[in-house]
């Protein structure tokens, strides 16, 4: 194995078994997913169903089986659709995890085979190599310059060197020798005993962490939820009073239970939950065609009231893809850019530090170098020398006309030490690594030795005295920024929401990243040292003063995340690395990277930007502040609407009416009429302005005084105008059944006027129907069906209590609703919500 032993036979397939079978396959415990029955049965216990079983129980005691039945298809129909739609969502969220496990290469029996990474075990020997990604956490056993990608863990996009253990256990960092589950390596060789697999791997303790984290509810769904519960205990209340009053007072007792299961279904607020499902699950499917996955579809409106965004450095802002940026020579005024044409020096200086790299390779360093000049094929080195703790300097001896020629590559002071360098120029390179190192650029140096004899000199070591090796200059390499970042960032402080840089790398690089990418650089940078120091009301005061957090750890980003919540914050955090799966459970809004991030990344996260585009993140920003705006709008149009529901079934039993709206009148007007106008709400364009607001208030009740007002206004208004309809047809000796068939017409026309006030929460009259809306005309189309068939469908007219409506009756309706619609618009400055302004620095 060119090196390295293959003598060792490793674990035998029994033992490897056996052991698989004790301990458990090399994989992360996922979810048990939820059965047809658990969904079905969630559905049963829901309120609004209970009422429809009631409702139709009644009918069949009656012995109406015409609207029982109907009842019942009804029933059956939202049980369908909510069972299929769970399913549906459910299956979604299973397909997110990549069920293919890596495959790795062990020795067992002293045979090589290649295994499924599942079965891997502790003991196993792993041979490991360039572009291996390190299927379990292991100890090494033997080495060749093996180095090893672990940014998914620590956040850094730097290579690390690894090296056998040569000291008893516990004289140095373990961490040296030692190979983690989930990283890459980049180069040299090795093989390693694993150690540990599954939940006991350094990612599988991460991701007992995160189970340890209940994910956050979103502020809004507390609210909804809230506001449900006290409604419903108070219209459950009072339709208990009624039903006991009306049994009382008529002794009708069927009547009166009947009578109460409408007032009952007629204030239980139960569109508010489905209003929520449905404008999020709606922004789920926008979101996803721009390449943004949502796994918890609440967390999109959450993102829309975000007030402090943390964002990853690395994979996140930049590529975590190496780069060369700068090339300079030895205090020679000199330097190049990235972007610009590579002339000479530059070129030859590119050239040696290719000619100085492995033949194949997968570290990032030497894959920008041979991005920036493009090689001809490999060619067969006569020499390599290669990196070692003692000499931080590798390259290759090449044949040449006379003799041989050595390139080399390493640490500057390595490289210049070879090169025999005087006092000055070290002084001088020594400043140019410092002014670079300030930029955040990781500096190697590139040096060329001509050799007249053609035997290549046994050593690097052996060039240090020689005079003819040349010290060519600097090449300085960058994680670069993502073009799309600096404007992102730019929009997302627009809109008021803080962006808060957090990251492994050293301050020096962070602040260079920072600056690139238009983050307030004059701060002072936290580190995770600090961190460690302030308790958690002195961690959040400290946050509230910088932009960028340093050298921290997973634990410290939870912190982060921590204190930023109790300080009030709805915070976003983005990540891509196992690092920052903890964080992201934590956050109200998790972002993962789909393209670069981790299985783990994506399962803790709410969001995945499959294109690991952080642009994305202003999208779905956006999307939240409009579905937040068109969520107020329909709650405002429920609250109303539910009012003249209410009376109308109310006033008849306190005045001795016949009933106007029985259960199955306002089934057809929950299950009907109140979803498809949702629709109409989640398709409403954006208000102006709407990225140029600050973040409202996290604690702010969605429901405040001023929309409850408002709500109550147009509710109790439109109640009168159905009153004033219902005592003028009385006057004119209308039957019962055509004041019902007129009442229930007026009840579904002023529903369309309720939903065209509350469209905008500008009084603006003239946009109510020009204002484009790609959703209002289909659903006024099928509303339009639906009230024609129920009235002109001789079954179902009969079904409804209804009668054929007459001219007289329809021309007083359609004067009705258009005192109401100027009414309610003349109203409406009155009650105008007030929408925070202007931008908060950040």
């Amino acid at each position: 194995m060119n090196g390295i032993t293959a003598s060792i036979t490793g674990l035998t397939g029994e033992e490897a078994t056996r052991r698989l079978t004790a301990e458990g396959p090399n994989e992360l415990p996922r979810a048990k997913p939820r059965s047809a029955w658990v969904l079905l049965w969630e559905v049963l216990r829901e309120p609004m169903f209970r009422l429809l079983v009631a409702a139709g129980l009644v009918y069949l005691l009656l012995g109406d089986e015409g609207e029982a039945l109907l009842l019942l298809f009804f029933i059956l129909l939202s049980v369908l659709i909510t069972v299929i739609q769970q399913m549906r969502t459910d299956r979604a969220l299973e397909a997110l995890r990549d069920l293919s496990s890596p495959r790795a290469l062990v020795i067992r029996e002293g045979q090589t085979s290649r295994i499924a990474g599942r079965d891997l075990v502790r003991g196993d020997i792993l041979v490991l190599g360039e572009g291996d990604r390190i299927p379990a956490d292991a100890i090494l056993l033997e080495s060749q310059v093996l180095e090893v990608d672990e940014s998914l863990l620590t956040g850094e996009s730097i290579a690390v060197p690894k090296r056998v253990q040569e000291t008893p256990p516990g004289m140095t960092d373990e961490a040296l020798y030692r190979v983690y589950a989930g990283t890459l390596v980049v180069a040299g060789r090795a093989l390693a005993e694993v150690t540990a697999t599954g939940i006991r791997c350094e990612m599988g303790r991460i991701g007992a962490l995160l189970r340890e984290l209940a994910p956050v509810q979103t502020p809004l769904a507390q609210q909804i939820r809230q506001l449900v519960r006290v409604v419903a205990v108070l219209g459950l209340s009072l339709s208990s009073l009624v039903v006991l009053i009306h049994g009382l007072s008529f002794g009708d007792w069927l009547e009166a239970l009947l009578a109460g299961i409408a007032l009952a279904m007629a204030l239980l607020p139960e569109e508010f939950p489905v209003v929520l499902t449905v404008f999020l699950a709606l922004g789920a499917r926008r979101l996803a065609g721009t390449r943004v996955l949502t796994r918890r579809p609440d967390t999109i409106e959450a993102l829309g009231a975000a007030s402090v965004l943390c964002t990853d450095k690395t994979g996140t802002l930049t590529r975590n893809r190496m780069a060369v940026a700068e090339l300079c020579t030895l205090g020679q005024g000199m330097d190049w850019r990235a972007g610009e044409v590579l002339l000479e020096p530059w070129a030859t200086l590119i050239r040696c530090a290719i000619d100085a790299s492995a033949v194949h390779t997968a570290d990032p360093m030497e894959q920008a170098l041979r991005a920036l000049l493009p090689t001809d094929e490999p060619r067969t080195p006569l020499q390599t020398f290669n990196l070692s703790a003692d000499l931080l300097a590798m390259g290759h001896a090449w044949p040449a006309d006379h003799g041989c020629v050595v390139t080399l590559k390493g640490a500057p002071e390595t490289v210049a030490g070879l090169c025999g360098l005087d006092e000055m120029q070290m002084t001088r390179l020594q400043a140019q690594l410092t002014a670079m190192a300030d930029r955040g650029l990781r500096v190697l140096g590139a040096a060329r030795a001509d050799c007249p004899e053609a035997e290549p000199p046994a050593s690097l070591a052996q060039l240090a005295a020689g005079t003819n090796c040349t010290f060519l200059g600097l090449i300085g390499f960058a994680d670069p920024l993502r073009d799309t970042v600096p404007a992102a960032l730019k929009e997302c402080r627009e809109a008021g929401i803080r962006v808060l840089m957090i990251t492994g790398d050293y301050p020096a690089t962070a602040r260079a990243i920072g600056q690139q990418a238009g983050l307030d650089t004059t701060e002072h940078i936290l580190t995770g040292q600090d961190i460690d120091r302030l308790q958690d009301e002195a961690l959040y005061a400290a946050l509230s003063q910088v932009s960028i957090c340093a050298r921290v750890s997973p634990r410290h980003k939870l912190r982060i995340v921590e204190a930023l919540r109790r300080g009030g914050e709805i915070v976003g955090m983005t990540g891509d690395g196992v690092n920052d799966a903890p964080a992201l459970r934590a956050a109200h809004i998790g972002i993962a990277m789909g393209g670069r991030g981790t299985d783990v990344a994506r399962e803790a996260a709410s969001l995945v930007l499959l294109d690991d585009d952080f642009s994305a993140i202003v999208t779905a920003v956006r999307l939240g502040r409009r579905i937040h705006d068109n969520l107020t709008k329909a709650l405002a149009y429920i609250v109303a609407v539910h009012i003249p529901i209410a009376g109308l079934t109310l006033f008849p039993l306190l005045f001795g009416w016949p009933l106007l709206l029985g259960p199955l009148h306002i089934v057809f007007m929950e299950l009907v009429v109140d979803p498809i106008c949702s629709i109409v709400f989640e398709a409403e364009p954006p208000e102006r302005a709407l990225m140029q607001r600050q973040p409202r208030d996290p604690g702010a009740s969605i429901f405040n005084r001023r929309l409850l007002a408002w709500s109550l206004c147009q509710g109790f208004t439109t109640l009168v105008m159905l009153l004033v309809l219902d005592t003028v047809l009385r006057t004119w000796g209308a039957s019962e059944t055509a004041i019902r068939t007129t009442v229930f017409l007026g009840l579904v026309a002023s529903n369309l006027v309720l939903l065209s006030v509350n469209r905008r929460f500008s009084p603006e009259l003239t946009e109510i129907w020009l204002r484009r809306n790609p959703a209002l005309w289909p659903v006024l189309s099928v509303i339009s069906l639906l009230v024609t068939a129920v009235v002109f469908i001789p079954a179902l007219r009969e079904l409804f209590g209804f009668t054929l409506p007459t001219p007289a009756p329809l021309g007083l309706l359609a004067l009705c609703c258009v005192v109401l619609l100027f009414c309610l618009e003349l109203l409406k400055p009155l009650f105008r919500p007030q929408i925070p302004k202007g931008t908060r620095a950040g």
